[in-house]
């Protein structure tokens, strides 16, 4: 398994933003990358958008049925997240100062739209390289994917979960689900002592998910800020 990687802003910056995008989210990405610099008040990052294969596939945690047309769910999250480990997340040695110089602490933050934004929230759970979760609008109407939150331990520090308000007003019964789905999520992650935030947005599911996007990574950005230092 491969993907194509593109990086933007810069890349000494001590915060690493992890992002899996599609050619939808690649349309926009240098907007969104604006919008996280003027949101964060000007901090330096460096952000890795990870071109997707297969939507479906690679970042599903495990099988499911079709959604929307006869594309079902596979299980590639394993792979996507080995893949990241392997080739993305930066070493420990970049976050070790050159001799004399003052220490610096990486942050690396992985986050993403829809099923991205889940699949952020997922790896959060396997691993403990993320120092937060920034899932916009994420598909956590996944099938069984709030009782697997609830089974298992958050291993981030932090969450930022967002919802449009609209996007639970829908015909299907699957994407239904998503506002009672996030607001539950919210609850677990919250009970289990994660710092972490809902925030709704107006509009539905396709309403400005670079904005969306970006206002997730500034608010992980920002909590160093209002004295988190994780």
């Amino acid at each position: 398994m491969n993907f194509d990687i593109f990086t933007y802003q810069d890349p000494e910056a001590d915060t690493v933003l992890i992002q899996m995008v599609d050619d939808h989210d690649m349309e926009v990405i240098e907007k969104e990358a604006e919008y996280i610099r003027e949101l964060s008040g000007g901090q330096k990052f460096f952000l890795k958008a990870v071109k997707v294969n297969s939507w479906n596939k690679d970042l599903a945690p495990w099988p499911a049925p079709p959604v929307f047309g006869n594309e079902s769910f596979g299980d590639g999250a394993q792979q996507t997240l080995e893949f990241l480990l392997k080739n993305v997340v930066p070493c420990p040695e970049a976050a070790q100062p050159e001799e004399n110089a003052p220490e610096k602490a990486l942050r690396i933050f992985i986050g993403g739209y829809s099923l991205a934004g889940l699949f952020a929230l997922w790896a959060a759970y396997q691993t403990d390289v993320f120092s937060g979760a920034a899932a916009a609008s994420p598909s956590i109407w996944f099938p069984g994917f709030t009782d697997y939150m609830r089974e298992n331990e958050f291993r981030a520090d932090a969450a930022y979960l967002s919802l449009g308000d609209r996007e639970e007003r829908t015909r299907n019964p699957m994407m239904a689900q998503v506002g009672n789905a996030i607001r539950n999520g919210y609850r677990i992650l919250k009970d289990g002592g994660a710092d972490c935030i809902l925030e709704w947005n107006k509009g539905n599911h396709f309403k400005d998910p670079d904005l969306r996007t970006a206002k997730a990574f500034a608010w992980l950005m920002n909590r160093r800020n209002h004295g988190h230092f994780n």
